[in-house]
């Protein structure tokens, strides 16, 4: 059987960008638009995520324009007190499913769970069998191209030998019984989760045996906030910071002296610049783990060792080996955002991927020329290494100053927590007319060293 849908656009993924774009279009155009993702539910990899994460940034910069994640509150204790609250999976999660259900109430969206887009304007539900269509007018909107690879969807990127004790991040929350020694495997954010949670659970630092291919910079998370002041601030101390660097290197120092990034070890230079945030407090616990292993990535785990690319290391015969080393972020080809064939969800703003998506949405919702379209969201990468993060802050800041260039969308845009410079109705600082004057001096030399650099 097949079924044919009355839609305008077709999102494949309902995901965080998805939904973003989603719930933009809807708000700010009579049209109708059909969600279609393979899981049960929205929220994309949220529902497989380890269940102990958290945003690694504040809520609000996540999820729709229309809704705020979370209460926008800082949070009143704990080792973050003062920094803006982060939600947990479980909050995205029921946040998503109250989002899908204001969406569906308007009657001009349709959600097909369970459901894959085969191509060809059809999509295959995976349960029933059933086949859906939309017309040729329909826009296929791609939210599945920047899709993420987590530890739970993914196999450990190394061999498992007879007798080899590896789980993935997820199971860490289910052990029936302590091995004598746990391995963590990866070096990025998901990794530096599960370090912080087996210390935070009583595991003896000793007992940790790290596997960090790559050392990676990280924001200060105390830098990365909806505060103008503290945003703006940030961004003129990485300008300052450009104007003067002789090199990627150069540059990361500088970011670090002026407390804008975090390494873990003072004596490393890391090579890995996907810049999570972190909080201090979490960078003092990391560096109570001594044994780490920096010897290329795993090639193979057995009982009592691990080979790697430059070595092998011994470990205790019943070792749990934790895999954190999914690819995480991907880094296919930047692509026009509109084209023929489909609009291509991407990040605008370097570092905002639902700001990104909700401004596709806006944009398509208010314009009808493509050229204007793609001209006004200029999509921008993911950064790795150092000159990669470089050219993503580059291009970034260009696309961002694109998209601003239009009176609406500029208007629009500063009333959308989702975007880290826009100002709340009635804020007024000191510190972010200090902030300001400061960008004004350093952003043209220092997107001129940046430049350079990349």
């Amino acid at each position: 059987m097949t079924t044919v849908l009355d839609v305008d656009h077709l999102v494949v993924g309902a995901g965080a960008m998805g939904m973003a774009f989603a719930d933009a279009v809807v708000e700010h155009a009579d049209v109708r638009v059909a969600l279609v993702d393979r899981r049960h539910a929205p929220g994309g990899h949220w529902l497989d995520a380890y269940p102990f994460v958290r945003l690694h940034q504040a809520s609000s910069f996540y999820g729709v324009a229309s809704t705020l994640l979370g209460t926008g509150q800082r949070q009143q204790d704990g080792p973050e007190q003062g920094l803006h609250e982060r939600a947990t999976q479980a909050q995205i999660c029921a946040y998503y499913e109250a989002v899908l259900d204001a969406l569906l109430h308007t009657g001009r969206v349709e959600f097909l769970p369970a459901c894959e887009y085969a191509g060809d304007r059809t999509v295959v539900s995976l349960v029933s069998g059933e086949r859906f269509t939309v017309p040729e007018r329909c826009r296929i909107v791609d939210a599945h191209y920047l899709a993420p690879s987590i530890p739970s969807g993914t196999p450990p990127p190394f061999e498992v030998e007879t007798g080899a004790n590896v789980v993935p991040v997820n199971d860490l929350a289910r052990l029936r019984e302590a091995p004598r020694e746990y391995v963590v495997a990866g070096a990025g954010k998901t990794a530096t989760d599960a370090c912080i949670w087996l210390l935070g659970h009583g595991v003896d630092p000793d007992r940790i045996t790290w596997v960090r291919p790559r050392d990676p910079w990280m924001f200060d998370r105390a830098v990365i906030q909806p505060d103008p002041a503290v945003f703006v601030g940030m961004v003129a101390d990485l300008m300052e910071s450009a104007r003067h660097a002789t090199s990627a290197e150069d540059l990361f120092l500088r970011l670090e002296a002026a407390g804008v990034l975090l390494r873990i070890d003072r004596e490393v230079m890391p090579t890995m610049a996907k810049a999570p945030t972190l909080a201090r407090w979490e960078l003092e616990q990391l560096r109570t783990i001594e044994h780490v292993v920096r010897l290329g990535h795993l090639d193979s785990v057995g009982p009592g060792r691990l080979t790697l690319t430059a070595g092998s290391v011994a470990v205790s015969h019943d070792a749990l080996v934790v895999h954190c080393a999914a690819s995480g972020l991907k880094y296919p080809p930047l692509v026009p955002v509109w084209s023929q064939d489909a609009i291509t969800l991407q990040p605008i703003r370097a570092g905002f991927p639902c700001f990104g998506a909700a401004l596709v949405g806006y944009v398509e919702a208010t314009r009808d020329d493509e050229a204007q379209k793609n001209a006004l969201c200029a999509p921008t990468p993911y950064g790795d290494s150092l000159t990669q993060w470089i050219r993503m802050t580059v291009l970034g800041s260009r696309s961002a100053a694109a998209a601003t260039s239009a009176d609406d969308v500029r208007r629009w845009a500063s009333r959308v927590a989702l975007n880290p410079v826009s100002v709340p109705a009635g804020y007024a600082s000191d510190a972010l007319d200090d902030a300001r004057q400061r960008l004004a001096t350093h952003a043209g030399p220092g997107m001129e060293r940046l430049t350079r650099l990349c």
